[in-house]
């Protein structure tokens, strides 16, 4: 099914921090754009004369507020995250593919329930629309947000925090964590880690067996969460992590020099036609394919948001992110083209 795009006008450009914006957008006249708590959407930007995507995840919540908004930090060489932080103003048009993500949070008025969610840096994103999300939607309900950052100065969304602490008092608890503190930092110091993170949940009086755990930032941070978690025998089913961290994915390649990988000449079929052509060691199928002109349906390129899925019907793939697919698919031979490399002669995708 292809995926349904957008050209939104921008309604308001907030600065965050030093390196942050959130970009605000007015829904389409003729719909209100439909999405959940915890979901990205994907910007597509013009940068020297090539149509670049990334994928954000909406900080504001479907519940509590009319538009949407993305916020975007700012990362080292990337080309859209300074682009949207530098050239985006208020009145431009931005392309805009449709929600999607499975990270998401779907509030419940008859349910009480407690949420613990780990954030670094810019993975506070999606956390503020679950949050928002459920302290406005389930009254019984209440939060334990864990936040780490380098600087008190990067503290994303630090007054709103503030603010809904205040608000939600008892139901919103925020323990903030800072590696680099100034010298007038009274709150925790250091990072994210195993030890940390259970003690926390341990003071906000966690229940292991039943509560709900929303992880978002480096992968390390997660891995330790996630290691702290299985000390209790949290239930998998009860862990939701996001990979949209830090640099929200602003590139994505296999380098040249891993030897695993070899240019390979692969068969694709889509649409009723078939296509053979070859795909280098830095290039993903997806990618070796739009250099073709083959018009296959992608979104994130991130391996989240499942748009470009296929079925590797012989031969081997390897895949740089696995996260967008479950257990039963992958062993079914389904693939994200979008970040899948042939690793044997002889593959063969077919794409419905």
């Amino acid at each position: 099914m292809a995926l349904r795009t957008y050209f939104l006008q921008v309604k308001e450009v907030v600065t965050e921090t030093p390196d942050c914006v959130t970009i605000y957008f007015w829904h389409p006249l003729s719909e209100q754009i439909k999405y959940k708590a915890g979901q990205f959407i994907t910007v597509i930007v013009p940068i020297n004369g090539k149509k670049e995507r990334r994928s954000y995840s909406m900080s504001t919540s479907p519940h509590t507020d009319t538009s949407i908004g993305i916020t975007v930090k700012r990362v080292q060489g990337g080309m859209v995250s300074n682009y949207l932080n530098d050239r985006v103003k208020v009145g431009d048009f931005l392309e805009i593919v449709e929600p999607m993500g499975n990270f998401v949070f779907e509030p419940d008025p008859e349910k009480t329930r407690h949420l613990v969610l780990f954030a670094a840096g810019s993975g506070i994103t999606p956390m503020m629309s679950i949050a928002k999300s459920l302290l406005k939607m389930e009254p019984e309900s209440r939060i334990t947000l864990v936040y780490g950052n380098r600087s008190e100065a990067s503290i994303i969304f630090k007054d709103k925090i503030e603010e809904m602490e205040y608000a939600y008092r008892g139901r919103f608890i925020v323990h903030h964590i800072i590696s680099r503190p100034s010298d007038y930092w009274v709150g925790q110091v250091g990072r994210i880690s195993q030890g940390i993170s259970i003690r926390f949940m341990k003071d906000s009086f966690t229940d292991f067996a039943k509560d709900s755990f929303y992880l978002c930032g480096p992968v390390g941070m997660m891995e330790d969460v996630i290691k702290g978690l299985n000390i209790y025998d949290v239930k998998k089913e009860q862990i939701h992590r996001e990979n949209f961290h830090a640099p929200m994915l602003d590139e994505i390649h296999v380098e040249e020099n891993d030897n695993s990988l070899k240019a390979q000449m692969i068969k694709l079929i889509y649409d009723g036609e078939e296509y053979e052509f070859e795909v280098k060691p830095h290039e993903s199928i997806l990618e070796a394919a739009l250099d073709l002109d083959i018009d296959l349906p992608y979104s994130c390129q991130a391996g989240m948001c499942t748009a470009c899925l296929g079925k590797c019907l012989s031969g081997k793939v390897k895949m740089d992110e696995e996260e967008g697919l479950t257990e039963k698919e992958i062993k079914q031979g389904y693939i994200l083209t979008c970040v899948a490399h042939p690793l044997t002669e002889g593959v063969v995708v077919e794409i419905d």
